[in-house]
């Protein structure tokens, strides 16, 4: 199965790091109302009612559900003349998983000390499974050292990165340890490497940027308002893979984005509650 969070990339500016697409605010809605909440499939009127005010059109949503059927993390069902999807029990793993981050006070915080390092290969006839393992890296923060070679900061719970592909890896095809720096060789050259730093401060100015202000979006449906923060906060958290604080310069900017999040969570949660229960009543 595909990450459910492989490809989120929230859309700010033109030319902004980060990109909004359907996929992922319908990863959003679907986290936000339906996991463990609403049990009854959604009517594609609804999804689409959802994402048309934020500027997706019915055939670009339709697509997008189309592709998450595909990918495990939806199923389709049939509701009279209409269309119904329903998350599949992967899917709500998948977004179980993604709303402990989601919701947890220290998202941006190394898990513990030192680095996970994790050495794979794969047979060239295997592109998709190393196109999967990829993204379940980049999700849990990791980033391309060198070929083949990946890091990420703090001590990964690895098994639970790879559940979704281990089954499918041939035997030796993942080597992981557990890093800390050397005296004479510091990590912070590494860091610029592997992961673009810059990119990163940008992506939570562009988050600032847009919800700071408690108006922001004030002209959309309270649904669509409370969607849209909620897909540009993971998009951020899969931007930012919770590098150490001591490499990432002065006023590194994820307090202020978790504050942002957090106030603006608050605000649109209850009017977002109430607008989705009156679409599929």
């Amino acid at each position: 199965m595909t990450s459910a969070l492989e490809a989120v990339r929230p859309a700010v500016v033109e030319g902004s790091v980060l990109a909004r697409k359907p996929r992922q605010l319908l990863l959003a809605l679907f986290g936000e109302y339906v996991c463990d909440q609403y049990f009854e499939p959604l009517r594609t009127s609804v999804l689409i009612g959802a994402l048309e005010p934020a500027g997706f059109a019915a055939p670009a949503v339709r697509t997008s559900l189309d592709r998450m059927v595909e990918s495990g993390m939806l199923a389709r069902r049939r509701l009279g003349r209409e269309v119904g999807f329903e998350l599949t029990a992967s899917g709500v793993d998948v977004l179980r998983g993604a709303s402990e981050r989601v919701k947890g006070a220290e998202p941006f915080a190394p898990q513990g000390e030192g680095w996970t390092v994790v050495a794979f290969t794969l047979p060239e006839d295997q592109r998709a499974l190393r196109h999967r393992l990829r993204a379940a890296l980049t999700w849990a923060g990791f980033a391309a050292l060198r070929d083949g070679l990946w890091i990420a900061p703090g001590a990964v719970d690895l098994a639970a990165v790879l559940d979704d592909v281990e089954d499918e890896l041939p035997p030796g095809a993942v080597t992981a340890f557990a890093a800390s720096e050397l005296p004479g060789y510091p990590m912070a050259d590494a860091v610029r490497v592997a992961w673009d730093v810059a990119g990163i401060r940008r992506a939570h100015e562009e988050f600032i940027a847009a919800w700071e202000h408690p108006d922001a979006a004030a002209g959309l449906p309270a649904l669509t308002r409370h969607v849209l923060l909620v897909a540009d906060w993971l998009a951020l958290l899969r931007v930012d893979p919770r590098l150490p604080p001591q490499y990432m310069g002065e006023d590194w900017p994820a307090t202020r984005s978790v504050d942002v999040f957090t106030a603006r969570h608050r605000a649109f949660a209850f009017p977002g509650v109430r607008d989705f229960a009156a679409r599929v009543s």
